[in-house]
């Protein structure tokens, strides 16, 4: 349930908070006063787009932090190493610049992740949800979610996986023999030339290495003969020194007797640059140059150079473009075998798709009665009780009569009028209609979620006078399980809440912001008599707002009965 919503620098918003309390809360104000500001700040919030046109003109960055009970996000705050508080913050920032930061209880996140979080904890209806009905693709995935049967479906696709990839294998090996033809003499032509340059694995940095040794042979060889030299080869080399030095200061410990240990480590130091003239005697005359090695290095290096740009890869580039070219080219040449297994696979796995998928449809079609006796009842309590609401599940045509969904085409139908035949809503339904139609299908789908809190942005389009104390009577029956958050224009609705929030535009110092003020009971009152009959309100729209209010708190205390 959200708590708390602190707004800052939104569009025309300067700063606002906001406390709704469980229930049915309700936002009401004049058109362009900021209501669907609000409801932008909660998406923001959570994990919707922002851009830059979001932040109040002259301020540098604009802010919004909302406070949730934990219990839905239980799980997520241990997998992430957080505990479990009595509370969720979640904060999102947005620069003049248009970029974003958030994070989730002091924990930085991405806007992904913070789309996978706002899943869990609020549902908004936009004005134009109900039009999503119109959409018939959407249909099949709101059956499915009433139904529970995601799992399913996802057991389905693992079916349908196989079999697809098993497809796709067997068109690639069904090619013509032209093209065959065409393939094999080109895997053939690369087998050919990588395997006739005897590529190794480190052979160029191996090469480049020798390369840069022999362009440098003079001097290197000068250098380890003056090193020798100095340390061995010499008159006054450094060895003839140190022996020297060693057989002077063994004779003085005659007569210092702690000089004994210094002599050792002269000779010691002797044996170590003997050592080391040794090695560099070694390496001097393992030296063997020739230009015909020189030249044998540059060719083959120039070799490699070619195929890695022919073939735009580096040397474990080419070593896998061979493996790559000898597998194709087995491929074809035993493909008529491998088709056939294949066929054979092909036919097994799409047998076990296909009664995956009438496994799926069955589900569907419970599933598919009992969501339309839920909206059938729904709608007969939104006083549309001759409208009829049918889900048509036929089998998707063609072959193989399925597909990555499964083997059903799903569409909802409606009549709004007794003894008339149904049909697609988008060519029937009016638009008080399919928001009625939302609101059922929202309230009937809420039952298998965990989502808190539902926002209804204006759910009151295109409805007025019995239907639409209909549907407030149905937000107030919903608001009982579910914390419901409402932005309307709609007296009846305003009147059903147990939490009003009045959104007032104000001009101060030449510019414009939109307050939020929580109402009283007479403040209520006087909004109400507002939305009745606007700047228009006298005693007689007072008595009458007063006594919709009574009547609505009598109507919420016997539902609670």
């Amino acid at each position: 349930m959200l708590t708390e919503l602190h707004i800052e620098n939104i569009a025309v918003i300067e700063r606002a908070d906001i406390e709704p309390g469980p229930g049915l809360n309700v936002l009401t104000g004049e058109t362009g006063a900021g209501k669907s500001i609000v409801i932008d700040s909660l998406q923001a919030v959570l994990g919707g787009r922002t851009s830059r046109e979001l932040v109040r003109t002259g301020a540098a960055k604009a802010a919004v932090a909302a406070s949730f009970t934990a219990e839905t996000l239980s799980g997520w705050l241990g997998e992430n190493g957080l505990e479990e508080e009595e509370a969720v913050v979640i904060r999102r920032r947005i620069s003049a610049d248009g970029k974003s930061s958030a994070s989730v209880c002091g924990m930085p996140v991405t806007a992904s992740e913070l789309r996978a979080i706002g899943v869990k904890l609020l549902d908004i209806h936009g004005q134009n949800d109900g039009r999503q009905l119109m959409d018939e693709s959407r249909h099949r995935a709101y059956l499915d979610s009433f139904g529970a049967l995601v799992a399913d479906l996802e057991e389905y696709r693992r079916a349908y996986g196989e079999y697809a990839d098993a497809k796709r294998e067997l068109e690639r090996l069904n090619m013509g023999d032209d093209e065959k033809r065409r393939l094999a003499d080109a895997y053939r032509y690369r087998v050919e030339e990588l395997e006739a340059a005897e590529l190794r694995e480190g052979e160029e940095a191996e090469l480049s290495a020798r390369r840069d040794l022999l362009r440098n042979a003079g001097r290197l060889t000068d250098a380890l003969d003056a090193a020798y030299d100095a340390l061995y080869g010499a008159d006054g080399s450094a060895c003839e020194l140190a022996g020297e030095a060693s057989a002077q200061v063994a004779r003085a410990a005659n007569w210092a007797s702690e000089l004994g240990e210094t002599a050792s480590e002269i000779d010691g130091a002797r044996m170590t640059l003997e050592d080391a003239a040794e090695r560099l005697r070694d390496l001097r005359e393992s030296l063997d140059f020739s230009p015909e090695e020189y030249d044998a290095l540059e060719t083959r290096l120039a070799q490699l150079h070619r195929l890695e740009k022919k073939y735009a890869a580096d040397e474990s580039g080419l070593i896998a473009i061979l493996e790559e070219s000898r597998k194709g080219l087995e491929e074809i040449e035993y493909s008529d075998e491998r088709r056939e297994k294949l066929a054979s696979e092909l036919a097994k796995k799409a047998e076990a798709a296909y009664n995956a998928a009438k496994g799926l449809s069955k589900k569907r079609s419970a599933a598919a009665e009992e969501l339309q006796r839920r909206i059938q009842k729904g709608l007969s309590e939104l006083s549309m009780p001759s409208v009829r609401f049918v889900v048509e599940i036929t089998p998707k045509a063609g072959s193989p009569g399925f597909d990555e969904t499964g083997c059903d085409e799903v569409r909802f139908l409606m009549s709004a009028n007794a003894g008339e035949t149904p049909g697609r809503i988008s060519k029937i339904a009016s638009g008080g209609e399919l928001a009625r139609i939302m609101l059922v299908m929202k309230d009937v789908l809420s039952e298998r979620d965990e989502v808190g809190t539902l926002v209804f942005d204006e759910i009151d389009e295109g409805v007025s006078g019995i239907a639409a104390q209909r549907v407030a009577e149905k937000l107030a029956r919903l608001s009982r399980r579910k914390q419901v958050i409402c932005v309307t224009h709609l007296p009846q609705i305003a009147a059903m809440a147990d939490t009003h929030f009045h959104i007032e535009k104000r001009e101060r110092g030449g510019r414009t912001y939109t307050a939020v003020t929580p109402l009283d009971r007479d403040g209520r009152i006087r909004e109400i008599a507002r939305l009745h009959g606007g700047d228009n309100i006298t005693d007689t729209t007072l008595a009458s707002a007063a006594e919709q209010l009574d009547a609505a708190v009598k109507y919420k205390q016997e539902e609670k009965a």
